[in-house]
């Protein structure tokens, strides 16, 4: 709601043919001034839009320069019809300014608001305040509310109840990536940044709280990447007591689509199809697979097990059907080739399909030849098609297949970028070989329900036991993970076990959920999509700090705010912390 006041009685953008011969206040920042031969012309901008304000009287800018703040009080004129700015919304009318008074006056600029997006990066967030004064950087921000807004009300509708869990909290067991804060009045103790609420929603579910939610901070001291914000993110935290896996995924699906398809012009595609960790690494090399692209990934290694080809013999050998390549140029599959070896291959074979159905190429001679008809059917190569094949070991070679997979369908525009194209990923492996000591780990979250339940894990191998975890994938990108919690304490233990802990080492390691497992905890499961990446996806932005209003360079540092910095020995001493010197190398 807008309140008029000495200011404005109107804002840049609500100024209308309505309001011709009115007398009206406005105030924002001068976007720009210009001199049209002893008439000036002002674009005045607030956060609703810009209006243009003529100057008769030059002596009313005196001291006004681009992004000062002013208050201009003056009458709604129309515009004559060849000065109609299409542009903006109160292109039709201009205010004749009357008065004029400077309210913050600006000195030279490092650098124009308008214009930002072309200047370094560490400038723009060394003077944040006014890289998020252009346009699009401010129109991000400001979709970040509604959207964060949208979710909230949606949760709340959904009976879901918003509860705040604690900031600072215990560093947990495997805890290398917390932030620390020490204690002043604990000498050499520290509370720790949650890196989730995880351990809190547990134990709300166990309080008798039906439906948690919050839009919650979370902390971890990662290394940035352009889909990851160093230090912070937020994520729409929500657990459900009494809820099966797909109790969640249906609750999941309803969020996700209903607030991408309002805040997209694309369409969303649902149902969000389930596909399994197992087959998402078999068809697209990657348990984040982007679904606009068309091409799939089969399985090759039975029809070359007795090759003649060394590269492939006793390996995992993957293929990839690409129609309509046989015809690409020679430089096409040179720069293949180029990619490849930049991501660790030795090669990149292929044959091509003619109009006869010959294999063309290097690798066809060493298709044996009572397998040459099942590697046809199996591939679904037609004229004019491209099989590639991608040989390594069983752990590589579906990772690599994926990485070729996704560059074929860049370089050949096969990516379908008109929709959003979401997946869950469920079925996730329990456990999994640690490749420096041997010893069975857990894949993923340690407190997730194994499917089977106790007698899985008391008969199965562990390497074949499945859990209730489960992600959601858009277009490549992971929005979320989540999982059935495993509240049967004789389960937990168990599970525990057979990754290397005792009794003792949970009760120590996790107090809270193995006393409050023991007083009637409910079956729980929950997720934790990411509002930063969910409105990168939305806005098409490349990099996750364009869409947060303060955010961190990539090397984890806050330049405008000089953080992280040195604090005085008083301050140290208050939460006992001594520092040690460096000692320089000889």
């Amino acid at each position: 709601m807008f309140l008029e006041n000495k200011y404005r009685t109107h804002t840049c953008g609500s100024v209308c043919e309505s309001d011709i011969g009115r007398e009206v206040r406005v105030a924002g920042w001068v976007e720009n001034i210009r001199d049209h031969g002893g008439v000036m012309f002002i674009d005045l901008r607030d956060q609703y839009g810009v209006v243009q304000v003529v100057v008769y009287d030059d002596s009313l800018l005196d001291g006004v320069s681009k992004e000062s703040t002013v208050t201009i009080s003056g009458t709604v004129v129309k515009r004559s019809e060849d000065t109609v700015n299409e542009k903006i919304a109160t292109g039709t009318v201009e205010v004749d300014a009357k008065t004029l008074e400077i309210l913050g006056k600006a000195k030279p600029l490092p650098f124009e608001p308008q214009s930002s997006l072309e200047t370094k990066e560490d400038v723009r967030l060394k003077y944040r305040y006014l890289d998020l004064r252009n346009r699009k950087v401010h129109s991000n921000i400001v979709l970040r509310s509604e959207i964060i807004s949208f979710l909230r009300k949606k949760m709340t509708d959904m009976g879901f109840l918003e509860i705040q869990t604690p900031i600072l909290s215990a560093s947990s067991p495997e805890g290398a990536r917390d932030y620390l804060i020490p204690s002043r009045k604990h000498p050499g103790k520290f509370y720790a940044l949650p890196q989730a609420p995880q351990i809190f929603k547990q134990l709300l579910m166990v309080s008798g709280f039906d439906k948690y939610f919050q839009i919650a901070p979370c902390f971890r001291d990662e290394d940035a990447r352009a889909d990851r914000s160093p230090g912070e993110f937020y994520q729409l935290d929500f657990e459900m007591a009494f809820a099966e896996q797909e109790d969640v995924l249906k609750v999941a699906e309803e969020i996700l689509s209903e607030t991408f398809a309002k805040f997209s012009d694309k369409k969303v595609i649902t149902p969000f199809p389930r596909i399994s960790y197992a087959e998402a690494m078999l068809k697209y090399g990657s348990d984040k697979p982007d679904l606009r692209n068309p091409l799939e990934i089969i399985d090759v290694s039975d029809i070359f097990e007795d090759s003649d080809f060394a590269p492939f013999r006793g390996k995992t050998v993957r293929a990839i059907n690409v129609p309509n390549c046989a015809s690409k140029s020679k430089g096409f599959f040179e720069k293949m080739l180029a990619y490849a070896t930049s991501i660790g291959m030795k090669g990149l074979g292929y044959f091509k399909v003619d109009e006869e159905m010959n294999l063309l190429g290097p690798i066809a001679k060493f298709v044996p030849d009572d397998k040459r008809e099942e590697l046809i059917r199996r591939s679904g190569v037609q004229p004019g098609c491209v099989l590639y094949f991608i040989a390594d070991n069983e752990k590589l070679a579906p990772c690599l297949a994926g990485q070729i997979r996704q560059e074929l369908g860049r370089r050949l525009e096969l990516i379908d970028d008109s929709a959003f194209r979401m997946c869950f990923i469920v079925d996730f492996p329990m456990y999994e070989r640690d490749e420096k000591t041997n010893e069975i780990i857990f894949t993923h979250n340690p407190f997730s329900m194994p499917q089977g339940g106790l007698e899985a894990l008391n008969t199965m191998n562990p390497l074949d036991i499945l859990a209730y975890q489960y992600d959601i994938v858009c277009d490549g990108v992971e929005l979320s993970s989540g999982a059935v919690r495993n509240h049967h304490l004789d389960t937990m233990i168990r599970a525990f076990e057979i990754a290397g802990y005792n009794e003792e080492t949970i009760k120590e390691k996790f107090t809270s959920l193995y006393t409050a497992f023991q007083y009637g905890a409910p079956p729980h499961a929950g997720m934790a999509p990411g509002i930063d990446r969910m409105i990168m996806l939305l806005t098409g932005e490349e990099n996750i700090r364009e869409v947060i209003a303060f955010p961190m360079n990539s090397n984890a540092q806050d330049v405008m705010l000089g953080s992280p910095n040195e604090v005085t020995e008083m301050q140290l001493r208050e939460v006992h912390i001594k520092l040690r010197k460096k000692v320089n190398a000889e």
